[in-house]
């Protein structure tokens, strides 16, 4: 069983940085994909961006230019640092891991990190 557990969220002020990681335990394969969402209290749950088994990133616009997500495969850990941070970036996050076996796809969430950036 997969399981993604979040940290590094906080209070950080407005023009601050962050670095949040997603420690993964269980075996997610050679075909995935792990990404970053939040969601704001009253909003639907927002896409960030995500990395690939390969290596590939992808950015919402939102965030492009500020967040950048990586990995440390030898600690199965994905980060999203995000830097030049504002007030409605406050959120909930969540990693979530999109794993392929014999085709199927099965999803992972972890329980969220809060982020919260005053002015």
């Amino acid at each position: 069983q997969v399981q993604l557990v979040e940290s590094g969220g906080g209070l950080a002020q407005a023009g601050g940085s962050l670095r949040l990681s997603c420690a993964t335990s269980g075996s997610i394969g050679s075909s995935h994909i792990m990404a970053w969402y939040r969601q704001a209290p009253g909003n639907q749950r927002e896409f960030l961006a995500s990395i690939t088994s390969g290596g590939g990133t992808n950015y919402a616009d939102s965030v492009k230019g500020r967040f950048t997500i990586s990995r440390d495969h030898a600690k199965n850990t994905v980060y999203l640092q995000m830097n030049s941070l504002k007030p409605n970036d406050t959120a909930v996050y969540y990693c979530k891991a999109n794993i392929w076996i014999i085709g199927l796809r099965n999803e992972y969430w972890g329980q969220g990190t809060q982020v919260t950036v005053s002015s």
